[in-house]
């Protein structure tokens, strides 16, 4: 429940960079320690930095001992263009514009977040639930 709760509230962070974090998309991040929220974070215009970074960087030492903080490389790590060029695509393939294609991300966040809220464990339906992406996104990056 409580991540479901977290999930939300990044995705609602992650509005305040909208349009401005283009080219990239933009994603909001919160670090959690001890059920308490110690830093948020969005991508900035332009793209740079990106939340996680804004995150830890408001954390600072707080940071130290969150095990989540570490769980994730940076989207820079792990082929920060692959989620640009996979909503184009999706865009192109669909005849999609901009704001049908967040239309369609807030309607499957939405999905997961009720899903994840009425499963017994939360936390390994919103794990089981990326694991296609993230194998996707294994794969694409050299």
């Amino acid at each position: 429940e409580a991540d479901s709760r977290w999930l939300a509230a990044a995705a609602r962070l992650a509005t305040r960079g909208i349009p401005l974090s283009r080219p990239n998309p933009s994603v909001g991040a919160l670090l959690v320690k001890q059920g308490k929220v110690i830093a948020r974070g969005w991508t900035q215009p332009g793209g740079r930095p990106h939340a996680e970074a804004v995150a830890l960087a408001a954390a600072g030492e707080q940071a130290r001992g969150v095990a989540d903080a570490q769980r994730f490389p940076p989207l820079a790590q792990r082929g920060r263009e692959f989620f640009v060029r996979t909503g184009a695509r999706l865009m192109d393939a669909e005849g999609l514009d901009r704001a049908a294609m967040q239309a369609r991300m807030q309607a499957e966040v939405a999905r997961i977040q009720t899903e994840s809220a009425a499963a017994p464990d939360a936390r390994a339906f919103v794990d089981a639930a990326m694991q296609p992406c993230l194998t996707l996104l294994d794969a694409s990056v050299p």
